[in-house]
């Protein structure tokens, strides 16, 4: 099933976090493509410094909570410690998007519930996948087109 996953990273050395996750992310499922890297200033939470983010598309047989277990397990060995909600960290990989998996329960929401609201997850998706739709709300250029620079 194609996931879409949102990494980003702004403690440490965020292109060092990214390759890391993408390496193992490699290991871990039939990797099929990654984003340009892009610097974007933190949405929400503290005081930080900004983001490196990108977005990739895998390949997995693994269930939805699977795949988002695979992903916790990446960020636990990267360092990444929960401890201020938006707060800054070593590395954040979120399931965007799991085939056409629709999912609202506590453990997973799919599509992922901001992902509309985010350029920083929305223009790596779009470079990657031009005519990309995110389930809930249609295409993501023309979702793109409507967000705030």
């Amino acid at each position: 099933m194609k996931a879409v996953i949102a990494l980003g990273s702004n403690i440490g050395s965020p292109q060092e976090n990214l390759d890391l996750a993408v390496a193992l992310l490699r290991e871990a499922t039939d990797f099929q493509s990654i984003s340009s890297y892009y610097t974007t200033a933190p949405v929400g939470g503290p005081t930080q410094p900004d983001y490196l983010n990108a977005v990739c598309i895998v390949e997995s047989d693994l269930p939805a909570l699977d795949l988002l277990s695979v992903l916790h397990g990446i960020e636990k060995a990267l360092g990444r410690e929960r401890i201020e909600h938006w707060g800054p960290r070593t590395i954040d990989l979120d399931l965007i998007q799991f085939g056409a998996l629709i999912s609202k329960s506590d453990e997973l929401e799919l599509p992922h519930p901001r992902a509309h609201q985010r350029r920083f997850v929305l223009e790596p998706w779009v470079e990657i996948e031009p005519d990309a739709i995110l389930l809930t709300h249609g295409r993501v250029d023309q979702i793109l087109e409507q967000l705030p620079l």
